[in-house]
């Protein structure tokens, strides 16, 4: 049997795409939190990121992490159901006990997934307003983030998409750790703890941005 066709090999699979996933949505987080320091801050960090060659194959690779992700937990999870048909006739408890997030992983991926895509159209592909500084006219994207999030609805609903963000990386970073053999009764508990305090604060410096700018205007 392959490595990749094997149930290891694609854990470890999803497990290394969604570690590389998570220090991205903590570099784009951060990237997001020049918006306190105003426009022309905010402005020219994205100027500075889509004006680089390099961008496309930035994306390209995220893109084909994604779709691994996407792919190989899509098996796994079928593969999983087909092999338990019938659910067990004793609900397992205590460590063998399966969590709500655990559970509910690739539901989570979905709406995480419709999330990307309206979030790509809302802004890569969004309005092209256009502002000068310094010299050098770029893309205006403060006053898109600004016209976006002066909007209640969108407001809740991107808060609501990076709270599922918040359980399914909570979960996922330790899951992966896992994966990759660093399951220790020592350890484990400590790796657990890291993955909720990363997602906490990635996503809170997520839900900050939409918060910000719908009470600034």
């Amino acid at each position: 049997m392959s490595y990749f066709s094997s149930t290891v090999g694609r854990k470890q699979i999803v497990g290394i795409c969604g570690l590389g996933l998570s220090f991205f949505i903590l570099t784009h987080m951060l990237g997001n939190l020049l918006v306190f320091l105003g426009p022309e801050a905010y402005n020219q960090y994205g100027h500075a990121l889509t004006s680089n060659k390099l961008i496309y194959i930035a994306e390209a690779g995220l893109l084909a992490l994604i779709f691994a992700h996407i792919i190989f937990s899509v098996v796994l999870t079928i593969r999983n159901k087909k092999a338990r048909p019938q659910k067990y006739a004793v609900t397992p408890t205590g460590e063998k006990k399966t969590n709500f997030a655990a559970k509910t992983m690739i539901y989570q991926g979905v709406v995480i997934l419709v999330f990307i895509v309206h979030h790509l159209l809302t802004f890569k592909f969004g309005e092209e307003y256009e502002v000068e500084h310094g010299g050098v006219v770029m893309r205006d994207l403060y006053r898109l983030m600004a016209e976006v999030f002066s909007n209640p609805l969108y407001v809740v609903w991107y808060i609501i998409a990076v709270i599922i963000l918040w359980t399914h990386v909570g979960h996922g970073f330790s899951s992966s750790f896992k994966s990759l053999g660093f399951n220790h009764p020592k350890y484990t508990p400590r790796i657990d703890k890291a993955g909720v305090v990363y997602a906490a604060i990635v996503c809170l410096g997520f839900i900050a941005q939409p918060l910000y700018m719908f009470m600034k205007n």
